[in-house]
């Protein structure tokens, strides 16, 4: 590797890593918004915070918002923002290591998706890396009655298998589209999403139980200046961690970068531990570790 190169890859480590702690950070109040108001309303205020923020943006920073295609965009958008729906909706329940984990099954999915779609062929040390990663995801989430949602805690891996269904849409129907108008697309689709859910929970009126556990259930609420607060700090801070996500895959191979995502599981871990004094087992340690070998073979296999 040429110093320029190593360079480009340092550069693009410290990128990954300042999203890590800002997606590791914000996401620990998700729990704070979750007592309080529900995921739909949550959804549909942080778009409308997030884009004014694009708005505000785009000419300075010379953004390109409109799309190329928009019906890949907007399908794209809809895969990415039912994995974040999923995603966000288990924040409430389980901790954010705990749910990452499930999503950073993605390249697992990738793979599964490529062979049997694609008919990409499958060789024996990716095969060992799709067997590794799930059984670090059982030793992560400990799916049954002993675990906090029983068998729903396996719910962040579907999470995962649709954002690496997302990922492969990216690759295969958005290639001309610009980082900024991906990221607004997938804000839209959540701040929709977000929208429809009120609008069937105001028809519908479920009982909601109280707190976190009614974070699904509950439709609008007036919010508090806590919730609005954490809100904004969700819509800033995720912008700004997809921006530096985006510049890290500019700056190096993605297969290098991909590696580097794996850190936001213990980063996550270090933020709840600082937060709220939240301790993982070491099973669960074992299975993150699982899980980040899988994501190397993978990785150092693609290349």
């Amino acid at each position: 590797m040429s110093d320029a190169q190593s360079n480009h890859t340092l550069a693009a480590g410290g990128a990954v890593l300042v999203y890590a702690v800002l997606i590791g950070f914000t996401d620990n109040f998700v729990r704070l918004i979750a007592a309080e108001t529900g995921l739909w309303q949550f959804h549909a205020m942080r778009t409308a915070m997030a884009a004014v923020l694009f708005l505000l943006a785009a000419r300075p920073l010379r953004l390109r918002l409109a799309p190329h295609d928009w019906p890949a965009l907007a399908l794209r958008s809809a895969i990415h923002a039912g994995a974040m729906l999923i995603y966000f909706g288990c924040l409430a329940f389980l901790s954010v290591a705990q749910t990452a984990a499930g999503l950073f099954t993605a390249p697992i999915f990738v793979l599964i998706f490529s062979r049997f779609w694609f008919g990409h062929a499958l060789g024996p040390v990716r095969i060992a890396a799709v067997a590794l990663g799930f059984l670090g995801v059982i030793l992560v989430l400990q799916p049954g009655t002993s675990s906090p949602l029983g068998w729903a805690s396996l719910l962040p891996v579907a999470a995962g298998a649709l954002y690496a269904l997302g990922n492969l849409a990216t690759r295969e129907w958005c290639p001309q589209e610009s980082a900024s108008a991906m990221t607004l697309g997938f804000f839209l689709a959540l701040g929709l999403s977000g929208l429809i859910g009120m609008g069937v929970l105001a028809v519908w009126t479920p009982v909601v139980p109280a707190g976190a556990d009614g974070f699904i259930l509950r439709g609008w609420t007036a919010p508090s200046n806590p919730v609005l607060f954490w809100t904004f700090v969700q819509a800033i801070g995720s912008m700004i961690a997809v921006g530096c996500m985006v510049k890290a895959y500019q700056l190096a191979e993605a297969s290098r970068v991909s590696i580097f995502e794996y850190v936001i599981l213990p980063v996550s871990a270090g933020w709840s531990w600082l937060l709220w004094g939240e301790t993982i087992a070491v099973v669960a340690w074992l299975g993150m570790g699982l899980i980040v070998a899988a994501g190397v073979m993978i990785a150092v296999r693609g290349r």
